[in-house]
Formats: structure tokens, sequence, C-alpha cells
């Protein structure tokens, strides 16, 4: 499989308020479907307007645009609005948005990380210039996490002490374009009192491989998230298995997609462990498999 390959992603382009461009890849969305009157659902957050039945099951409905800031639609404009039914962090969820524009396709290379200026509360995981407009990217994880605060809490998990120490002599490295994915394989290790490095995009990820591998501590064990402007994490692990003068780590990609095509890519460019994100157990039973074997 080519590195080329992997770089391809397929987004879906809409508006939340006025005319400005927002978009999330396509493998995120299980359905497009056109307003149909919404069940209300009492005590939930301010920004969802309801719920709505999608193949048997009650999916809960948000109005994206009052989830990260803008007016909410009123009730006029969610008459002709759409709802994108997607599937992230192993739940469904629908977004209510004012109008779908068209999907595109597109290399993650010209996706670019979001400058500073925008805090820590911006909802943008990525900028893309599509025909002299800025598409601003989502992060969804991040919005879900805002309405749905409990979703950040992490369970413990119990790690012997062998385990542990085991996990503690490693060189962990940590990669993730998303605020809320990182805080959560954060608070992990931190629970347990392992040490590690963390950075939030590919091509940083890499220089840091190489500087430790020249500094004789190498990168053990490389955890990255698959969806990232710039290097993404198939990307990143098809260069890092292409340098043979880099001492391999054991890597492990994670997403948010429910997605069994993700994970096959994953394993054909190289990865050792593919997993949907986020569950703690999965993510630390898949780190002690990267622990070299005792002597």
């Amino acid at each position: 499989m080519s590195s080329k390959a992997t770089q391809s992603q397929k987004l879906l382009l809409f508006n939340l308020s006025g005319k400005r461009l927002f978009g999330i890849g396509t493998l995120k969305i299980r359905e497009i479907l056109p307003f149909k009157p919404l069940t209300k659902m009492p005590h939930s957050h301010p920004a969802v307007v309801g719920a709505t039945s999608f193949r048997g099951s009650a999916v809960p409905v948000i109005d994206m645009a009052a989830a990260v800031g803008y007016p909410a639609l009123t009730a006029d404009e969610q008459k002709t609005s759409t709802i994108i039914i997607t599937d992230v962090q192993r739940q469904e969820t629908g977004f209510l948005v004012r109008s779908v524009q068209k999907i595109i396709e597109t290399d993650w290379k010209k996706v670019t990380s979001p400058p500073a200026m925008l805090g820590d509360r911006a909802f943008i995981t990525g900028l893309l210039n599509v025909d002299d407009e800025i598409v601003q990217l989502l992060d969804v994880e991040l919005l879900l996490a805002n309405v749905y605060p409990d979703s950040l809490e992490t369970r413990d998990v119990a790690l012997t002490d062998v385990q542990r120490e085991a996990l503690k002599a490693l060189n962990i490295l940590l990669v993730d374009d998303s605020r809320v994915a990182r805080k959560q394989l954060c608070d992990v290790l931190d629970a347990k009192g392992i040490p590690y490095q963390v950075t939030t995009n590919g091509d940083e990820a890499l220089k840091i491989l190489l500087n430790d591998n020249e500094l004789g501590r190498p990168v053990d064990i490389l955890v990255s998230d698959i969806e990232m402007p710039g290097l993404d994490g198939y990307e990143l692990t098809f260069n890092v298995r292409d340098r043979a003068t880099l001492k391999q780590p054991f890597i492990i990609l994670h997403t948010s997609l429910n997605s069994q095509m993700s994970l096959s890519y994953a394993n054909q460019v190289g990865a050792n462990e593919a997993l949907t994100k986020f569950d703690a157990d999965e993510l630390l039973n898949a780190m002690l498999r990267g622990c070299p074997p005792r002597q």
C-alpha cells in the first residue's frame, strides 16, 4: 500500500451560520437526512434540540451552530435544515446544520493546524483552502465533550506493579490533534504515574522520533491518531517503517471512527495495533503488548 493512498480524505462541507463553510470527514457520517420533527429530551444540554429515530434507535440531535457558539437555528430555519447522523467514539449522534453544500476529496497534507489565537475553546481542528474559501474542520470530539462532559471521565484501570514499572521504563510518545483526545490519553498515563511525551501533529512527532533516536533513547511506543492535519497517522507510520536507521517503535494507531476500513489501513501501513478510541483498558493492554519481553 503506497503512502500516497492513505492521504486521500473525503469531507462533507456545510453551513452553520451565514456563508462560512465547515467540514467533517465523511468516514464519521452514517447518513444525511432532511429535517423531521424531533422528540424533546428533558434535562438535556441546551444545544440538544431533541431525538430522532434512526434505524430503530433513538439518536440525540445537537444544533451544531448552538454547540459551537453561534445563534441556534430558529423553528423556521430548522424546517429547511439537515440532520447529519455521525458515528464517533462509539456513539451515534445527529447534528443539525443550516445547509449541506457538497462532498469534496482532499489531501490531509493540505490541511493546516488552526492558529494559536483561536484558543483552547475553539472547536476547529484544521483549516483547508477550497476554491479560495477557508473551510474550518470541526473537532467533533471536543464538541461532544462540551455537550456531554461526563464522557471525558476516565475510569481507573488496574495495573500490577510489574506492569506499571514496565511501562514507566519506556519512552512513550502520544500524538493527537484533538485536545479532548489528548486529555483522555494523558489522563490514563498520569493516573498511573507513567511518563510520556505528547505532541499535536505527525510532523512534530516524526522530528521527536528522529531526535530521540539520535540521542540514544529511541521511542519505544508510539500512540497516534489517524486523522490529523499535515502528516496523518497512516503517513507517520509509513515514514517510520520506511527508515532503516530508526529503531522501530511499537505503533498503536487509534481513531474515533467505527470503521473497519480505517483499522485495516492501519495494519497495512505497519501499525502493530489499531484501536477505536477511546477505551482505557484497550489502550493500556495494547501498550503492555508493546513492552519488550522480560529477560
